[in-house]
């Protein structure tokens, strides 16, 4: 579905963004979340044991809370204690709950988020829309959005081999350049989430651009100690940012340039000395 890479090196061929692959979160990045992974996942407490109310259900709601952007049967397979069969179980019960929740209404995109997809893909980047939820979650977002066509590609954990890794790993990244084709070098890909699940996922993949979001679950101090090159207020700015990247001079990340970048909340203007997709990567 992507362009076809034809060219070697880091710089783009001429009349080219320099980023022409931007991989994007979903929840919380380009779709209001407003809560509802949290409703969801009280399906998913019953069937791992733990009521509603119980310190069991708070410890477990801590943990969803603060493993956001990661794969969702990474999350259960550690609230299951290692148990395979349960922790598919209760994945299986809120990827239904989630599923339901979309049915009746509840989701929506972050303002401004489709314009912004329009404006990348009207710039001659390739955009491709990831989640650590299932296939079938997945897609129940995109029918309720009206989204199917809008990007060039979507991926889902399963969709990046056998081992089905989701973030924080640099598997969707990875896959997205590999399913594209659209560039030649993964220092031409921009990464934008709202979790430091997903900033890791791209410096992992060695992305030229990593850029937070402040829609979601995490804020500017999260994002960039998990290694963001730039925060923004929304999606909605990142058009803007990228536009400006490839105007002001050397790429964060990229040929001739080891300069690490720390973007302002709202702005994505460059901080000196905040950590970039160089940096240190946050043990998971």
């Amino acid at each position: 579905m992507g362009r076809v890479g034809r060219h070697g090196g880091g710089e783009p061929p001429a009349g080219e963004p320099h980023f022409g692959l931007v991989v994007l979160d979903m929840a919380g990045t380009t779709v209001a979340d407003d809560g509802l992974v949290e409703r969801a996942f009280a399906g998913a407490a019953r069937v791992l044991g733990a009521g509603t109310g119980t310190p069991a259900h708070h410890r477990m709601l801590e943990h969803v809370r603060a493993t956001m952007g990661e794969s969702k049967i990474s999350v259960f397979r550690h609230l299951a204690d290692g148990d395979e069969e349960l922790a598919r179980h209760a994945n299986a019960a809120f990827e239904r709950e989630y599923g339901e929740l979309v049915a009746q209404g509840h989701c929506a995109p972050v303002p401004g988020a489709r314009e912004a997809v329009e404006e990348l893909c009207a710039a001659g980047r390739t955009v491709v829309l990831t989640t650590g939820f299932a296939r079938a979650t997945q897609d129940a977002i995109l029918d309720a959005l009206g989204w199917r066509a809008l990007v060039a590609l979507t991926l889902c954990p399963a969709d990046t081999g056998p081992a089905g890794r989701g973030r924080p790993y640099p598997d969707l990244v990875l896959a997205a350049l590999l399913r594209t084709g659209a560039v030649d070098d993964v220092r031409r890909v921009a990464v934008a989430g709202d979790t430091a699940y997903d900033m890791r996922t791209g410096v992992r993949a060695g992305a030229g651009a990593v850029v937070g979001v402040l829609t979601g679950a995490h804020g500017a101090r999260e994002l960039r100690g998990a290694g963001a090159s730039a925060v923004l207020d929304s999606v909605a700015g990142l058009p803007a940012l990228l536009n400006g990247l490839e105007t002001d001079g050397p790429q964060p990340g990229g040929p001739g340039s080891d300069e690490r970048q720390s973007g302002g909340a709202g702005t994505g203007r460059p901080e000196p000395g905040g950590s970039g997709p160089g940096g240190p990567v946050t043990p998971s």
